[in-house]
């Protein structure tokens, strides 16, 4: 057994108490194998005066976006996807997708993210890039068929479908797959009707967002006399395994559907915010059994792939959307941005616990803005930020060491990503 021992550190346990202990990791099966007074490892990784969490979990982001982050700000969704967005993506190239999608690898890791969810194109590329990284994820093609012909609108949802069935599996089991149409409003519904069931005979799950504004919901009660997620329901796209990404709109009777599916929640508050799409009521959904994660979004709408600033964001905003300071609480929105968004992608992480994947990271809290550490799951939710994160590991594999990216050039990343941002945007701009 080839082991790996993180030493010295305080450990956030499953029922949100810390104590001093090392954590044992066997790397051949990437799990966590003895937490305490441990054997000592063939590898070790100093935690002292830092505290050791389940690595942060972000369930819903389009990674590659990064080469667009500042691009287009202060706009409503519909008018950024449709004015910048959806035209500078016209233009992209499957380097652009590499390279972008490096940059985010890079501040994922750096920001103790261990595993994601993500949407977007090029995905065979996209996979080979997060493997390479040593990212867990569960990916899919995003499928957006407003715009497309006939043909291209079906060759489009092919391709969601193959990307899940090939992929599935990918570098050595951590890339994991799901069909992702982009929205119940911008993926063609006739198609949807024909490839969910060919997703459900592969034993594929969905993800797409849902109700993220009023504008999604309004065409759809108009046209079809129901709720967005009653009619996902009625289309066969709510299922044990799939999740949506938003959920801003919903009302009592969706959060009720989702709680009896067991569809899960990708909360993305910084996102939600800057688009100006609303609050997510998300102490109900919590309150009403519906699993809950926290995502960044992607790098153009949030700005940024730091998931501390997420925590804080949802406790925050959901305070002011429950018109309460005791809602959205430490602990909840902790669980939530590890162990619920590990359950939502379908992995076996988001803890602490003998048995469960050694996906960690170690929080220097030998930092003033940590000073006291009276009760260390409060600052993890309210002071905490990515930049304090020490080390990241992935099954049991050290991926970041004292800041430092072990399986990626971060200098060449960055340099990479800038040339190819350039040349993004002069090919959309037509310069």
């Amino acid at each position: 057994m080839s082991t790996l021992q993180i030493t010295g550190g305080t450990v956030l346990r499953p029922d949100m108490t810390a104590r001093e202990a090392d954590v044992l990791a066997d790397r051949e099966t990437g799990r966590i194998v003895e937490i305490g007074d441990t054997a000592a490892g063939e590898e070790t990784l100093d935690a002292s005066g830092c505290l050791v969490v389940p690595g942060l979990v972000n369930p819903h982001c389009h990674v590659a976006m990064t080469l667009l982050r500042g691009y287009a700000d202060d706009k409503p969704l519909d008018a950024w996807l449709r004015e910048d967005i959806w035209p500078v993506e016209a233009a992209l190239e499957p380097g652009d997708i590499e390279a972008g999608t490096r940059l985010g690898a890079v501040e994922l890791l750096k920001n103790g993210v261990t595993a994601i969810g993500d949407m977007y194109f090029e995905m065979p590329t996209v996979a080979d890039v997060l493997g390479e990284a040593g990212l867990r994820a569960r990916i899919g093609h995003g499928i957006v068929t407003v715009g497309k012909d006939d043909a291209d609108a079906r060759a489009d949802f092919e391709e969601g479908l193959a990307v899940a069935r090939d992929l599935d599996g990918a570098a050595d089991g951590r890339i994991r797959t799901a069909l992702m149409p982009h929205s119940l409003t911008t993926a063609d519904a006739d198609l949807v009707e024909e490839f969910v069931p060919r997703a459900r005979d592969a034993g594929v799950p969905l993800h797409y967002h849902a109700n993220e504004t009023r504008e999604e919901v309004e065409p759809i009660v108009e046209d079809h006399g129901v709720r967005p997620l009653e009619y996902a329901d009625d289309l066969g796209m709510l299922e044990d395994g799939d999740f949506i990404a938003h959920g801003v709109h919903v009302d009592r009777t969706e959060i009720e559907l989702l709680a009896d599916r067991d569809v899960g929640v990708a909360h993305c508050p910084a996102s939600n915010m800057k688009l100006a799409s609303g609050i997510a009521p998300v102490q109900t959904m919590l309150d009403a059994g519906v699993t809950v994660g926290i995502g960044t979004d992607g790098a153009a709408s949030n700005n940024d792939l730091d998931p501390f600033d997420e925590l804080r964001d949802a406790a925050m905003v959901g305070k002011l959307g429950a018109d309460d300071a005791a809602a959205l609480a430490a602990p909840e929105v902790v669980r939530a941005a590890t162990e619920g968004g590990a359950e939502l992608l379908g992995f076996d992480a988001g803890r602490i616990e003998e048995g469960a994947l050694a996906d960690l990271a170690v929080v220097d809290f030998e930092k003033p803005h940590l000073t006291p550490a009276h009760d260390p799951v409060s600052h993890l939710a309210y002071a905490v930020r990515g930049s304090d994160v020490e080390h990241t590991v992935v099954g049991g594999e050290v991926v970041v060491r004292n800041r430092r990216v072990q399986t990626l050039d971060e200098a060449a990343v960055r340099r990479e990503a800038e040339a190819h941002a350039e040349a993004l945007i002069r090919r959309a701009e037509g310069n």
